[in-house]
C-alpha cells in the first residue's frame, strides 16, 4: 500500500509575527500507524524539502509517544527533511492521500493549485482521501461532480470552541467548522481536544489533535476494506 502525506510549507501565523507549520503529533502518530501497518509512505509539501513544524506541538505538554518515537527515528527525520515538491506528485502512484494538520494549512494548502487538482485527482480515482484537524480546511476549494466535495457528506474538523480555546479566531483566515458548513458539509463534532474520526465513503476527517490516531486508523480499514 502506497500512502501520500502532504504537509504544510507555511510558516507565519498571519499577522502576528508568530510562527506555525504543522501539528507534529498529527503527522507522527499517522505516520507510525501507516508504517506499522506494512505501508510505504511518501512525503510532499508545496516548496518540497522540511516543512515548518509549528513550535508550540513540540512543546512539553504536547508530548506523545509518536512524537517521542519520532525523535529517536533518525530514517523518519530524513524523510520527513526531503519532502518532495507537490508539484512533482501525481495521484496514480499512490493508494490514497492523508493531509496533516496544523495551521499552516489554512494559508498554503488551503489555496494551492497543486494541492486541489491532486485532491480532486484522488478522489474522482475512487481513492479515499483523510485530513485531520485544520486540514479538512484544504478541502474548501476541493470539487466534485461540480460541488464542493464535502457537500452532503459526514466531516468534522477543528471546532469554533477550539479555535477560540488557543485564541486564534480572528487570526485565521477562516474557521473550519463554519467553512465545512457554509459548503453544505454535515458537520459534527465531539467536546473540545476529544478524539473523534468521520468517514463517509471515501472522505475520512477528525477533529484535532487527539484524532490523528483515530483518523490514520480509520484510513487503514477503508483500505483494508477495498483490498478485501
Amino acid at each position: 500500500m502506497k500512502i501520500l502525506m502532504v504537509l504544510t510549507s507555511h510558516d507565519q501565523l498571519g499577522n502576528t509575527g508568530r510562527k506555525t507549520g504543522f501539528w507534529l503529533e498529527e503527522f507522527a502518530a499517522p505516520y507510525y500507524v501507516f508504517r506499522d501497518a506494512g505501508a510505504e509512505v511518501t512525503l510532499a509539501s508545496p516548496k518540497g524539502g522540511q516543512p515548518p513544524i509549528d513550535p508550540k506541538s513540540d512543546l512539553p505538554e504536547n508530548q506523545t509517544p509518536a512524537m517521542a518515537r519520532f525523535k529517536q527515528d533518525p530514517e523518519a527525520q530524513k524523510a520527513l527533511s526531503q519532502t518532495l515538491k507537490l508539484s512533482d506528485i501525481k495521484s496514480e502512484d499512490f493508494d490514497t492521500v492523508f493531509y496533516p494538520g496544523g495551521h499552516g494549512p489554512m494559508w498554503d494548502l488551503a489555496e494551492d493549485r497543486d494541492s486541489i487538482a491532486l485532491i480532486e485527482s484522488f478522489y474522482n480515482s475512487g481513492k479515499p482521501v483523510a485530513a485531520v484537524c485544520h486540514a479538512p480546511g484544504a478541502l474548501h476549494r476541493v470539487m466534485y461532480n461540480g460541488a464542493p466535495i464535502v457537500k452532503g457528506k459526514r466531516v468534522t474538523g477543528f471546532t469554533n470552541g477550539e479555535e477560540e480555546a488557543v485564541q486564534l479566531t480572528h487570526v485565521v483566515p477562516f474557521l473550519v467548522e463554519d467553512e465545512l458548513k457554509r459548503l453544505g458539509g454535515l458537520y459534527e463534532k465531539k467536546g473540545n481536544w476529544e478524539s473523534f474520526a468521520i468517514v463517509d465513503g471515501r472522505l475520512i476527517t477528525g477533529q484535532n489533535p487527539a484524532s490523528s490516531t483515530a483518523t490514520a486508523k480509520a484510513l487503514l480499514q477503508l483500505m483494508m476494506q477495498k483490498a478485501a
